[in-house]
This record gives structure tokens, sequence and C-alpha cells, in this order.
């Protein structure tokens, strides 16, 4: 039944397809010459197949193991720099009908506050996010025929792109709502999105259908097949991810690979970004009572394996995760994180009382988004708030093509630059501000080009003096 370029979800995540490699991995996780082979194939910067990738998540021999993380760290490096790109969610509303077991804005929950952003009150959240410094936002909302249809969405859309506050401006709004039609992807598509995020939970079918016991997520194939959709609408940045914990991480991330593999042959271009994030304890619902949980070694392992396998997608880790897994999977390939996150409806312009949380999960990194900013650069990092290749339309398969070529590095390096040297001058703390001027000094001979780096440089000093919004 295995067919990744079939349209149909269980032919393209075959379950079978799926344990046979898992029983191939088991019985080669120790193949040596295999291992090898494999290893010599991703540092060629092609990929692997999820059944090469399965081996190496496999593998336990400690020596292939320190290649494999060493693999990865070069991977990131040789591709995307040390750039780090940073984001903000903004939840517009916990309304829902589905009956996820795993979240708390599930149905039946019936003593969640329920919320709603008024148009006024998203700009309120707006203005306040781009005072922290914030240019890239993912838009959050329950999946409500009434309470949320994609005209409030779309509305909502427009709201945030209009909102200039001081320097601060929101360029690229990613979208993460409910699996929906070919028709409303392509009005999304016209509203001007990012990427349209949406995660697959567990590709696991029976799993899956356990854990969604009603409303219209129950149905797999409407949205496994979501993708699909999205691409058909025009959508050419798509971001996948599953939730580890739900169930069992090798099956989790050979399926994920798989649903890689599917966009890449059915559409020509593979998944935008892929997003990592671990189970949560939240209202009313307890994490631990997951049996499928990962600790932070398998974890990062995962993130390494993930990067060798699509070396040119994004990789994303949310504030689900603490200052110290952060850090492990930042050397692992990670590419953008989030930072000064809330995870309820609203609570940027004003935090939430007590009695009236809506958070969707715990956040574990609680820091400042400066603070995200100085520990960044204090790891050797550039915090990038560009969003130069939306807005030029270098999106799909034409950011590909320039990262496979190594002109990213003419492109995204300068943009992460410049972007970094607003936030310096509009938002930083002193400390961030000191340390941020020397790295950019620093990372400016590391610009390949010496016209663009010319250019960047005079850039550079035009924003000193009070411009803004310079990109390649």
């Amino acid at each position: 039944m295995y067919n990744p370029k079939s349209s149909k979800a269980e032919e393209f995540i075959a379950h079978e397809e799926v344990l046979a490699t898992l029983e191939y991995a088991q019985q080669n996780k120790n193949n040596v010459e295999l291992i090898d082979n494999i290893l010599v194939k991703a540092s060629r910067k092609k990929g692997l197949s999820h059944r090469e990738a399965a081996v190496l998540l496999d593998c336990d021999i400690e020596e292939k193991n320190l290649k494999i993380y060493e693999l990865a760290r070069q991977l990131k490096k040789d591709i995307y720099g040390n750039r780090i790109v940073m984001f903000a969610p903004l939840y517009l509303s916990n309304y829902c009908i589905n009956g996820c077991v795993y979240c708390p804005y599930h149905l039946q929950n019936q003593h969640i506050l329920r919320k709603k952003l008024t148009q006024e009150e998203i700009r309120r959240e707006v203005t306040a996010l781009q005072d922290m410094g914030h240019k890239r936002l993912a838009i959050e909302a329950g999946e409500h025929p009434t309470m949320n249809p994609i005209e409030y969405i779309l509305e909502s859309i427009k709201t945030i792109y209009s909102v200039k506050h001081k320097n601060g401006a929101i360029r690229r709004v990613n979208v993460n709502i409910a699996a929906t039609t070919v028709e409303n992807y392509r009005k999304l598509q016209e509203a001007g999105i990012g990427t349209y995020i949406l995660f697959q939970e567990t590709y696991h079918k029976e799993s899956y259908e356990k854990l969604h016991p009603s409303g219209p997520k129950h149905d797999y194939a409407w949205h496994t097949e979501a993708m699909d959709r999205a691409m058909q609408a025009g959508i050419d940045d798509v971001g996948i991810g599953v939730l580890f914990g739900l169930e069992r991480y090798r099956y989790e991330f050979t399926a994920l690979l798989m649903h890689a593999e599917h966009l890449e042959a059915a559409f020509g271009v593979g998944p935008h970004t892929i997003s990592v994030p671990r189970i949560r304890s939240a209202d009313g619902i307890d994490a631990g009572a997951f049996e499928n949980g990962i600790d932070d070694n398998t974890f990062a392992k995962l993130a390494a394996c993930i990067r060798i396998a699509v070396p040119y997608t994004g990789m994303i880790v949310s504030t689900r995760e603490s200052e110290e897994s952060r850090e492990k999977v930042l050397k692992m390939g990670v590419s953008q994180i989030s930072g000064g996150s809330r995870t309820s409806v609203g609570g940027y312009d004003e935090p939430e009382p007590e009695d009236e949380k809506s958070e969707q999960f715990e956040v574990s990194d609680t820091r400042t988004l400066d603070q995200v900013v100085l520990w960044l650069m204090k790891l050797g990092y550039i915090p990038s708030f560009c969003t130069a290749c939306y807005r030029e339309g270098r999106t799909g398969d034409r950011f590909m093509q320039l990262a496979k070529t190594g002109q990213i590095q003419n492109c995204c390096h300068p943009n992460a630059l410049m972007t970094l040297k607003e936030y310096l001058e509009d938002y930083a703390s002193e400390e961030t501000r000191k340390i941020g001027e020397k790295l950019i000094n620093e990372e400016l001979g590391n610009i390949p080009s010496d016209k663009i780096r010319g250019i960047a440089e005079r850039n550079l000093g035009e924003i000193a003096g009070g411009k803004r919004d310079f990109r390649f």
C-alpha cells in the first residue's frame, strides 16, 4: 500500500511500512558498515530516506552516535550558519469543539475560562509584542465553526499586519489552525500568511482516533491530508510536526519523515519547517499520565536525526522546553525558537489573573525575549528577526534552491545581522546591545560576497541613524 506520491493518508503514511522500517532499524542498529555508509550519504547534504534515518536513530554504538551529533551540528552550520530565527505565538481563541484528550481546550473541559480576542484586544497584544521586539508571529486558535470561523482568522491577520507602533511591525504571520478546505487555504494564502503549520499530533491511526474521540479532528485522513490541500491552494511553505509523548517516538519519527517524503514526491518541495514539541501538563491534563514520554537525551537525538534526514528544513523548538533542553537541541540543528511566549489567550498586554488562566500548556522557559536574545548571543548564535524571504517571494522550492546552492549565506546572513541591529537599537537592554554590536562586527566578515558585505555595512549605518526594514 505504501506510495509516497499518493494523495491518500493511509498510503503515504502506510502503517505496515512504518512497522517494517522499525524492524529493519532494529535489525541493523549495530551494523557498522551500513551506519557508516548512511553517514557518508548524509554528509553530502542530500538527506536520507526514512529507513536510513531510522537506523541512525536506533544506533546504540556510542562512537557512531557522536558522529551523528557532530554531523547534525555541521549540517546546521553549513546550511543555516549560526542564525536562530525568533518568533512568538499569539493565541486568538480557545473555543474548540474537538475532544483531544491531551489538550485543555477540549470541549468537555467545563472549568477552563473560554476567551476570544476582539480586534481591539488583538491590536493591544500586537503592540505589546512589537514593544518586546518581535517581527514574526504564529497565530493559534481552537477549532470552532461559529466562534473561530475563517472570516475571524482573516480579519485578525489583517489587523495584525495593520498595527505599526513606534518602529515596530509584524512582518510575517504564520498560521496554526485546524485542517480546513482548499478554498479556505486559498483565502489564507491571499491574506499573505507566511507558513501554514499543523501538527499531526500522532501518525498512528488507531491511537490518533482514540486521542481525538470527537469533533472534526477525529477524522484521521482529513487531518493528515491537510498539507496537500494547503499546497493545492498555493501555500508552498507548510510546517509539520508531532507531539512527542502520545505514541512511541520511533513510530512518530519514521512517519514524520514519510510525510516529508510525500510532500517532496507529490509537490516537489518538502516541509518548510518541522516542529518537535513534547507533551506538557496543562489545565486538567497530566503529562505524566501518557506513557510514551521521552527524556532529554532521546529528544536531542531525535533532533539530530531529523536535521540529518531533512537538512534543508527548518526545525522549531518552543518554550515548552526548558533552557537546558533548548541549549542541547540547538546544538543538534534547531533553527527557530520562540521567546517571551504566552500560551494563553491574551497575556502580552496585561498578565492574566491567576483565576482566569487560559493557557494551552505550561511554559518551561519563562525568560523574556531580551534574556533569550542575550543567552543566544553568549552561546555564539545570531538571533534573527528576518522575514525577507517570505516578503521577497523566496518561498517553497525557491527558498530550497537558495539553501541548496549556498547562496543563503549572501542573503539570510546579512538580513539576520540587519534585523538584529534593529532589535539592538529599539528594544535591547544595555548588556544585550553591547554584546550584540560586537557580534555584528565579527559576523560581517562571514558574508561571502564583498558587494553584499559592503551594502550590509552601509545599511547597518542607516539603521543606527533611524531607518528601518532593509533586506536582501
